[in-house]
């Protein structure tokens, strides 16, 4: 419970499989903001980001999908697939606008803010960008190397030309002028997870039980928090204020002080562990994906009125 009321979430189904990854856009011109998620049964699915409302699926792949991406408008997605493949999709229709083909599973994906550039990144053990204003066919503009192992979440910040990648228990961050390493911090644990905030100030790392928070320019640490829990997943709130995470060995959403690390709140209502977690744009919810095959949409103040929550 939070302010004395029950939290209850959306359960938003239509998954077969577990559901691996989710992102939020950014709000569109018309105030509206969108919800993708990724799931091993191959078909991602669009919804309305604060109603959880089916927008569409995307039907082409043919294998698991392990990550999507939204572009900040919301115009397009972008998926990576074990099929080999990665695709861009137009969200209006429905359709495949590009193709990347792999020799090799594609475990992540990112897409610039603006929808030009494209990450990829997976089995392969390299890390590929592409430009989507280059004719279709085109090979990518970089291809970066150095990673031992295969990369299972990368970051792409094309306004300052680098690239964040998680290279088993490593960091590996890339400067997209050189394609050269120029940074690399260990850890114990393998890295689990990669995310911006909302404002791009902080790159969250999650690895064993930490939650890590780092300068997205100068790749410097900024805070560790250590949690209850093998943490899967973390995202910041847009006012900085919070964070909340999900484990790969746990059934509960927590929510954290981001200035005392002190765990604030803890909720239960998946039937597995929790893959990933993101807040809205507005911050008014957080969405979570789990092995048990939902997504789950959590009101971060229950008891106000937003989207299909009524005031209580």
């Amino acid at each position: 419970m939070s302010n004395g009321v029950p939290k209850l979430p959306l359960t938003c189904t239509g998954h077969t499989r577990p559901v691996v990854d989710l992102s939020f856009s950014g709000f569109t011109y018309t105030g509206d903001y969108f919800l993708i998620s990724a799931c091993k049964d191959s078909v991602p699915l669009l919804r309305r980001g604060n109603t959880g409302d089916w927008v569409g699926s995307f039907e082409g792949h043919k294998g698991a999908v392990w990550s999507a991406r939204l572009t900040r408008d919301a115009q397009s997605s972008v998926t990576g697939s074990a099929d080999f493949t990665a695709k861009v999709w137009d969200n209006l229709t429905g359709q495949i606008s590009r193709t990347f083909d792999h020799k090799h599973i594609v475990r992540c994906v990112d897409v610039s803010g603006e929808g030009r550039y494209v990450l990829t990144a997976g089995y392969e053990k390299k890390v590929r960008v592409f430009d989507l204003n280059l004719q279709a066919g085109s090979p990518e503009i970089r291809c970066l190397e150095g990673s031992g192992t295969e990369i299972r979440c990368a970051l792409l910040d094309s306004e300052h030309g680098l690239v964040f990648a998680g290279d088993a228990n490593k960091l590996l961050v890339w400067d997209l002028r050189t394609s050269a390493i120029v940074s690399t911090r260990e850890f114990p644990d393998e890295i689990t997870s990669l995310r911006f905030s909302w404002d791009k100030k902080y790159i969250i790392c999650t690895t064993g039980k930490n939650v890590l928070f780092f300068d997205a320019l100068t790749s410097n640490l900024v805070k560790t928090v250590e949690t209850k829990i093998k943490v899967s997943s973390a995202s910041l709130h847009p006012s900085g204020s919070k964070f909340v995470i999900g484990g790969s060995e746990d059934l509960c959403v927590r929510v954290y002080d981001w200035e005392t690390g002190s765990e604030q709140e803890l909720y239960k209502g998946h039937h597995g562990p929790i893959h990933c977690v993101s807040y809205s744009p507005d911050g008014h919810l957080y969405s979570t994906a789990s092995e048990d095959g939902t997504v789950r949409l959590w009101q971060t103040t229950p008891g106000t009125a937003y989207g299909l929550w009524e005031k209580q």
